[in-house]
């Protein structure tokens, strides 16, 4: 397996973050979700490297296999770690792409960094602008939803995921767009997280305000949504982000969840490709709405 050190912990071990790096070309760097792993991405990283791409993808300390430290699970911390990532690979001219938590990763490492190396930015299912409802930011999500999800995380772990999976790709007594071994598929990659990083990591991306460092955001940039989201729901974070980065390109897709990594793979690859500025067949025989930015 292939890791990079970002730096020590408190404790003066190697953080060590596991990666995969497919593919010549084009740099595009993936960042997961909460509290999955890099292989989250195995239909992006099956299509986008047949396109001329060198695709990277990583996994955030805390999870999958990369260190289980007991600290540095805040965005500073993460940002310097992904920033890592793209100096030890010496990555140029890099399409940035985040997911749902790893959004936040993209936000903060830009203004943090000065999107060093950085030439594209993809928000998708983000947690982007900000999460918590507070006084100055009313259309958050209440402090009670994720007071819960670390209460359910305390009292049984393995139970929480199980049934926030279903939520994430929208499973219901009525819908079915993913089968049991994909639910079995993304517990198996969210059971090995450390329960520290799990529980910590919601803080993170909930408290966060990232609407000062999306601010500084001046390359292009794309927001990919799902309508049907309940984890990250559009109207909390995709249809806001144009307010905060003018220049970013929204797509909503409708009736998508959160997991629209898998339920829209082939779609999600399109605007992806497109948006990197690779050629895509598929995104020319489908008629992409985003062939071309």
């Amino acid at each position: 397996m292939s890791y990079i050190t970002a730096g020590k912990d408190a404790n003066g071990h190697d953080v060590k973050l596991h990666y995969t790096d497919q593919g010549q070309g084009k740099p595009i760097v993936l960042i997961h979700g909460w509290p999955a792993s890099y292989e989250m991405w195995e239909y992006q990283l099956a299509e986008l490297p047949k396109h001329g791409n060198r695709v990277i993808a990583y996994t955030r300390r805390g999870f999958g296999q990369s260190s289980k430290t007991w600290e540095g699970h805040d965005y500073n911390t993460l940002a310097d770690d992904l920033k890592a990532v793209l100096d030890e690979l010496d990555l140029q001219d890099v399409t940035l792409v985040g997911f749902s938590m790893g959004g936040g990763e993209v936000a903060r490492y830009m203004s943090r960094h000065g999107g060093a190396r950085v030439s594209r930015v993809a928000f998708v299912a983000a947690v982007t602008p900000y999460l918590l409802k507070t006084d100055d930011n009313p259309d958050g999500a209440p402090k009670e939803n994720f007071d819960k999800m670390i209460e359910g995380i305390r009292k049984d772990r393995f139970d929480f995921l199980a049934t926030f999976g279903k939520q994430f790709y929208g499973v219901g007594a009525m819908s079915h767009p993913v089968s049991q071994a994909t639910l079995d598929w993304m517990q198996s990659l969210c059971q090995i997280a450390s329960p520290r990083a799990t529980e910590q990591d919601v803080y993170a991306f909930a408290a966060t305000d990232f609407r000062q460092d999306l601010q500084s955001i001046k390359v292009p940039t794309l927001v990919i949504h799902g309508s049907a989201d309940e984890t990250v729901p559009a109207k909390v974070s995709g249809e806001r982000m144009t307010q905060f980065v003018p220049q970013a390109q929204y797509i909503e897709y409708d009736g998508a969840p959160h997991g629209l990594f898998v339920t829209e793979k082939d779609r999600l690859n399109s605007d992806l490709l497109a948006f990197a500025g690779a050629h895509s067949t598929t995104a020319a025989a489908a008629g992409s709405s985003s062939a071309a930015y």
